[in-house]
C-alpha cells in the first residue's frame, strides 16, 4: 500500500524553504516578499510554483528561479520541482506581508 501524502505538511516545509531564498537587492526573503504566488504540490510529490520577479528586468531573472528550484528539490520526498515565472499581475509593493514591510520601515 502506498504511503499517503500529507500536503499541507510539504506545503509548509517547501514554504520554509522558500523562506531562506533572498532577493540579492532587498534583505528580505522572497516568500514575505510577496514574489511567491502559487505553490502546487500533486500526489506524486512534484512541486509546481508559479512565482514573479520584482521587474522583468530583475538582475537575477535567470538565477532566482533555478535557486528555487534546486532548494525545493533538495526537500526529502520531493521527487520535481518546476519554477513558472508570471508578470500577471504584476509584482508591487502591495504583495509584500506585512513582516516585510515592517523589516523595510515602510510601516
Amino acid at each position: 500500500m502506498e504511503q499517503e501524502i500529507d500536503t499541507n505538511l510539504l506545503g509548509e516545509q517547501i514554504v520554509k524553504k522558500l523562506k531562506t531564498i533572498y532577493d540579492p537587492e532587498i534583505p528580505v526573503d522572497i516568500y514575505e516578499l510577496g514574489l511567491i504566488y502559487d505553490v502546487m504540490v500533486n500526489t506524486d510529490y512534484e512541486v509546481k510554483i508559479l512565482m514573479t520577479l520584482t521587474s522583468p528586468n530583475c538582475p537575477v531573472a535567470e538565477s532566482l528561479p533555478r535557486e528555487v528550484e534546486e532548494k525545493v528539490k533538495g526537500i526529502e520526498n520531493v521527487k520535481a520541482a518546476e519554477v513558472e515565472i508570471t508578470f500577471d499581475p504584476p509584482w508591487s509593493k502591495d504583495l509584500m506581508s506585512e513582516e516585510a514591510k515592517l523589516e523595510l520601515g515602510m510601516l
